[in-house]
């Protein structure tokens, strides 16, 4: 057992992506900052596997941009298949990431010792100083603690903070490598959307992590359900039946290794302004992978946190509420909030809602999404017709 007290600024509890991200930034800053997870290299983790330029930008900002780039698989197209048929070829940025890669690459990038590796057995909070104290009796006092937990519910409810669900099994995750390589694949990512509206299917994604090719497949279905089981079992024949077209956008739709499922909850924090205490990530708002607003949530609260708040937090006395309650109220982290969630609630509305209002949703959207192939198709026309013509015009 120990018994020393060391003291902080800030006391971060959970080393996942937000949690990391903000201790680095912190100490970046020369805030004494205290880290602390149960474990020391971040165990398999099925979650947030791809992001885009903003996100990157976001990391860059939070001074983790090396470390980031350094573990993603970059790709720049996109090949876009809707209904069956190909949509567009969209030049868009993506990174490819296992997200214990991710969050151990980060951690790497932290100052050394920051990390310590342990288990919170208490918390004691109030308007002016706050102790953590682990389950060997180290204890740790700052100025303000951190919740960066994720989905855990023990330190949340100890602190007296309690969980409104919001949409229970909104979504499933399902994760997968394909058997072929990266190299047997005519693209360099493929997002092919579900055929048909109206079902429990949003769209699979293809994408590299090195030299393998990852699938992310996303529905509104129960990780339970015999369909689910049944993907399980067989993938392969599973991802066939419920995409028939799929096959002739790829050479082969042989899976390897296990098939990963996690099921979201849309979820947040109620009773949440509590003296110095704040939450942060998935901590406070969970997010649905299918719109992708989840790692640029995460990291907007962040850096709203470290960046705007906390600095004067610590320049003047107390940690109370009051001072909590400005993050909670920031209008930037409320509209990121609150875009997140509208995402998630309508992508799912627009994919398994069946009264008429949706349905014509539905059709207006497909029928502006043929409208743009059409365009497409004409301009290339155009553009070899007036090829053919220049070459004649050249004889």
């Amino acid at each position: 057992m120990h018994d020393q007290t060391d003291r902080f600024d800030v006391v971060v509890i959970g080393a996942g992506l937000a949690g990391t991200s903000l201790a680095g930034c912190l100490a970046r800053d020369g805030r004494r900052v205290a880290l602390i997870d149960t474990h020391a290299t971040h165990p398999r983790d099925f979650r947030a596997e791809k992001y885009g330029s903003a996100q990157m930008a976001l990391f860059e900002r939070l001074g983790f941009g090396a470390a980031a780039r350094a573990c993603t698989t970059m790709t720049e197209e996109v090949r876009v298949v809707r209904f069956g048929r190909l949509a567009q070829w969209e030049r868009s940025t993506e990174y490819g990431a296992g997200y214990p890669d991710l969050i151990n690459a980060l951690r790497a990038a932290l100052p050394a010792g920051l990390l310590t590796v342990g288990r919170v057995a208490d918390l004691d909070l109030g308007p002016d100083t706050q102790a953590v104290t682990l389950s060997d009796g180290r204890r740790f006092e700052g100025r303000l603690t951190v919740l960066a937990t994720g989905l855990g519910d023990i330190l949340r409810r100890r602190a007296g903070v309690s969980r409104q669900v919001l949409g229970q099994q909104h979504s499933l995750a399902i994760g997968f490598d394909m058997a072929a390589p990266r190299a047997a694949f005519p693209f360099p990512a493929l997002t092919y959307f579900s055929e048909r509206f109206g079902g429990q299917d949003a769209y699979v994604t293809l994408f590299p992590l090195g030299d393998t090719m990852r699938a992310n497949l996303f529905c509104y279905r129960q990780p339970n359900e015999p369909w689910t089981r049944a993907f399980r079992a067989d993938p392969e024949a599973a991802l066939r039946a419920l995409m028939p077209g799929l096959a002739r956008h790829c050479p082969t739709l042989a899976i390897a290794g296990p098939v990963e499922v996690r099921p979201i909850d849309l979820a947040r924090a109620r009773g949440h302004v509590r003296d110095g205490l704040v939450l942060v990530g998935d901590a406070f708002q969970t997010a649905c992978p299918v719109p992708g607003t989840g790692i640029g949530k995460v990291l907007n609260d962040v850096e709203r946190l470290a960046g705007v708040h906390l600095p004067g937090w610590l320049a003047t006395p107390g940690m109370g509420a009051d001072k909590i309650a400005r993050y909670y109220a920031d209008p930037v982290k409320r509209a990121c909030d609150a875009a997140s969630l509208r995402a998630s609630l309508y992508a799912r509305a627009l994919a398994t809602q069946a009264g008429l209002p949706w349905a014509a949703r539905r059709a207006r959207n497909r029928a502006a999404r043929h409208a743009i192939r059409y365009a497409a198709d004409a301009a290339r026309g155009a553009t070899r017709a007036a090829a053919a013509l220049a070459a004649l015009l050249a004889v």
